[in-house]
C-alpha cells in the first residue's frame, strides 16, 4: 500500500509540474527547469547504483556525456531523433556492461573501481576535447573538440522530422522519464533482484554463501544506472548541447554532492538534492563576486557536518520523532 501511494504521490507532483509551470515560467526558466530534471535522472542514477548498490561510482559524468554525444551523432545521422533516443540510452549502457564486467569478474575492489571509473571519465573528457577538425567526425556528426556539437538536433514528432518539439513538450518529455525512471528504480527494489542487490550491499560474502552471483547482480544494477545516466545526457542535449564539460570532473563530484546531500541510500532525496542545489548554483551564479562552486562546497560541508545522513533521511527521523512526541500522553497535572 505504502509503494502505491509513493508512486501515485511522485505521478501527481509530476503531473501538476507538467500542466502549471510551462504557464508561468519564461521560456529561459523553463529551459532551466529542463535542465534540473535531467540531472535529477542522473541523481536517480547513482542513487541507485551507490546508494542501493553499494557501488561508488565516480563514472556517472561518462555515461551521462556519451548519452548525450550518442544521441546527438544518431541524430544528426539519421535525421530523425525518434531512433537517436534508444541509442543514447544503449550505447552508455554496453560501456557500462563492458566496464563492469572487467571490474566485477576481475575481482576490483572497492577503492581500485573508484580509480577506474574516474579514469574513464578523464580518459573520454580528453579525448572529446581533442577531436577538433573535419576529421574529426561520425557520419555528417562533427565532434567539434572542445567546443562540442551546438547543431544537435532537439526532440521531434516520432517519425515526422520536420516538426520540432518545442521548449513544453520537451519539458513534459523530461518530467515523465523522470517519474519512469523513479518507477522503474521503486519496482527493482521491491523486486528478488532488488532485495538481493541491497543484501549484497549489506553483506557481499554471505549473499555468496547463500548462493547468489554477486558479480552477476552488480553488474546489472551498474548497467541500469548507465543506462539511466544516458537517458539524462539526452534530455540534457535537448536543452543545451553536448560539449566535452559533460565529462568533467566538475559534473562528477556535483552528483556525489547531489546524492550525499539528498540522502543515500534513499530516491527522493537525491532528486530533490539535484533540483535544489542546481536552481541555487544558478541562483548564485548571478550574483556578483560569488562562486557556485565554493557555495556548492559549503553547502556539503555543512551537511556532512550537520545531517550526515542527508537532509531527506534527517528530516524524516526528526518528523517521526515529533509525531511520537506528539502522540504520547501528557503528565497528569
Amino acid at each position: 500500500m505504502k509503494f502505491l501511494i509513493e508512486i501515485a504521490g511522485a505521478s501527481v507532483v509530476v503531473i501538476a509540474a507538467i500542466l502549471v509551470l510551462p504557464r508561468f515560467l519564461e521560456l529561459f526558466a523553463l529551459i532551466n527547469a529542463t535542465v534540473y530534471i535531467s540531472m535529477a535522472v542522473l541523481a536517480l542514477s547513482l542513487a541507485l547504483v551507490w546508494g542501493f548498490g553499494g557501488i561508488l561510482c565516480f563514472g556517472q559524468a561518462a555515461f551521462f556525456g556519451l548519452g548525450g554525444y550518442s544521441y546527438a551523432v544518431a541524430a544528426i545521422n539519421f535525421g530523425d531523433t525518434t531512433y537517436a533516443i534508444p541509442v543514447a540510452i544503449a550505447v552508455p549502457a554496453l560501456m557500462a556492461a563492458a566496464l563492469g564486467y572487467v571490474m566485477f569478474y576481475g575481482r576490483i575492489s572497492d577503492v581500485y573501481m573508484g580509480a577506474i571509473t574516474l579514469t574513464l571519465t578523464l580518459i573520454l573528457f580528453n579525448f572529446v576535447n581533442s577531436t577538433a577538425g573535419d576529421q574529426w567526425r561520425i557520419g555528417a556528426a562533427p565532434l567539434g573538440g572542445f567546443n562540442g556539437i551546438p547543431s544537435t538536433p532537439p526532440l521531434n514528432l516520432p517519425g515526422d522530422p520536420g516538426n520540432p518539439l518545442p521548449p513544453e513538450s520537451i519539458f513534459a518529455i523530461a518530467a515523465i522519464s523522470l517519474l519512469l525512471c523513479y518507477i522503474l528504480a521503486k519496482f527493482i527494489l521491491r523486486a528478488r533482484f532488488g532485495r538481493v542487490i541491497v543484501a549484497i550491499r549489506e553483506n557481499e560474502r554471505r549473499a555468496e554463501l547463500l548462493g547468489y552471483d554477486a558479480r552477476a547482480y552488480k553488474l546489472g544494477i551498474f548497467v541500469i544506472g548507465g543506462a539511466m545516466a544516458g537517458l539524462s545526457g539526452m534530455l540534457f542535449a535537448n536543452c543545451v548541447f553536448v560539449s566535452p564539460t559533460m565529462f568533467s570532473l566538475f559534473y562528477s563530484g556535483q552528483i556525489i554532492i547531489w546524492v550525499m546531500v539528498g540522502g543515500l541510500g534513499t530516491l527522493v532525496g537525491p532528486v530533490i538534492g539535484a533540483i535544489l542545489l542546481n536552481f541555487f548554483t544558478t541562483w548564485a551564479g548571478t550574483l556578483p563576486d560569488i562562486n557556485p562552486s565554493l557555495i556548492l562546497g559549503a553547502i556539503l560541508m555543512l551537511a556532512v557536518l550537520v545531517v550526515p545522513r542527508g537532509v531527506l533521511p534527517s528530516l524524516t527521523t526528526l518528523l517521526g520523532r515529533l509525531r511520537g512526541a506528539g502522540d504520547a500522553p501528557g503528565d497528569a497535572a
